[in-house]
């Protein structure tokens, strides 16, 4: 028998607790690459020391669409994401170096280099757990530190530019920086280093749709944020409310996702993809969570992560035949690291061993 799935009130509440801790200042000496530029943190002790895995939430792979922003982006940018989102990482990161050489003191390029990174170590750092493959913990590594000296990067320059003239676009790439910082931290359970980053990359998103309320590429945290405030339990309300941290509305939390899938800039398809695993994971709603993925796994088929994604939720519809079609696709997809396709085969077969097993 395969093993049972979490409970969905215990994983909410790990989560949101995980959530909450990357809101929180612990203390602890960051990295050495990490940028030394601060805002206001927040003093207040955390619910949890659990790992701060959540800060993934705050700002993850990005996306772009054509409609209007106040985000003046450089035009390579379409072309290096659909790289990012197709899976060809060495070519995102090729195109991502141009583009910090032709503009070395825009931020984006360093953001988008280390997207291209993180799809990579999300894919090496993947297991199949409770019918879902998702990465969860993996050690530090050497070559971590080139990912924290890019976000460091970005995070210097657009910071550079918030002391000449802020504006939202400069204090989103801030907060996407930061945030990136934080989910490496995340993965490799480092908690401090982790609720550091995360609640200076929550700060910078928050002043970013002050500036601009129309930036809808903001709502993707901010929904994030809505939603697991609102599935919290009694006792952790109680704590949240002495902790002074503001409350949420699921429904609220929904549509503010909606909002970035259908007008975001940089968020539509993280926003999309999120939306997804929190119909998946937490209310079971695998249907919905089908519709809300599939345009994302037709869009890129090319990407493997986002075919075991399908997968996974064909298998808890019980459409096996489907299921089993799309763990064969990642498998057989041309995935350019080794690590990283020997795991997308390993993550294919735990698959489908499974799928038999039910």
């Amino acid at each position: 028998m395969p093993p049972a799935p979490p409970n969905p009130d215990s994983c909410r509440k790990k989560h949101f607790a995980l959530f909450l801790n990357s809101l929180d200042s612990s203390g602890a000496d960051l990295e050495p690459a990490q940028s030394l530029s601060r805002t206001g943190t927040m003093n207040r002790s955390p619910i949890t020391r659990r790992a701060g895995l959540a800060c993934l939430l705050l700002v993850a792979p990005l996306t772009i669409h054509a409609h209007n922003s106040n985000t003046n982006l450089p035009p390579e940018t379409p072309a290096i994401l659909d790289k990012i989102y197709s899976f060809d990482l060495d070519g995102a990161i090729e195109a991502a170096k141009r583009l910090e050489q032709e503009r070395p003191n825009h931020p984006l390029g360093y953001v988008l280099e280390t997207e291209a990174l993180w799809w990579r170590i999300w894919c090496t750092s993947a297991d199949f757990k409770y019918g879902m493959s998702d990465a969860r913990r993996r050690p530090k590594l050497e070559a971590d530190r080139h990912y924290f000296e890019l976000a460091a990067r970005a995070l210097s320059l657009a910071e550079a530019q918030i002391k000449q003239s802020e504006s939202a676009e400069m204090q989103f790439y801030a907060g996407m920086a930061e945030a990136s910082s934080a989910r490496l931290y995340g993965l490799r359970a480092e908690n401090r280093n982790a609720a550091r980053s995360g609640v200076r990359g929550r700060e910078h998103l928050l002043r970013a749709k002050a500036l601009d309320a129309d930036l809808a590429d903001a709502d993707l945290g901010l929904g994030l944020y809505n939603y697991y405030v609102d599935t919290l339990s009694a006792i952790a309300k109680i704590l949240r409310f002495f902790m002074g941290i503001p409350g949420g509305s699921k429904q609220e939390g929904v549509r503010l996702l909606e909002h970035a899938i259908a007008q975001g800039v940089l968020t539509s398809n993280v926003a999309r993809f999120y939306l997804a695993l929190n119909l998946h994971r937490y209310d079971q709603q695998y249907e919905k969570a089908l519709k809300v993925l599939g345009p994302l796994a037709e869009k890129y088929p090319g990407n493997p992560l986002f075919q075991l994604a399908l997968g996974d939720l064909y298998a808890k519809l019980g459409r096996k035949r489907q299921a089993l079609a799309c763990y064969r696709r990642a498998s057989a997809l041309p995935v350019q690291n080794v690590e990283c396709r020997a795991r997308v085969q390993d993550l294919a077969r735990a698959s489908i061993a499974a799928l038999g097993a039910e």
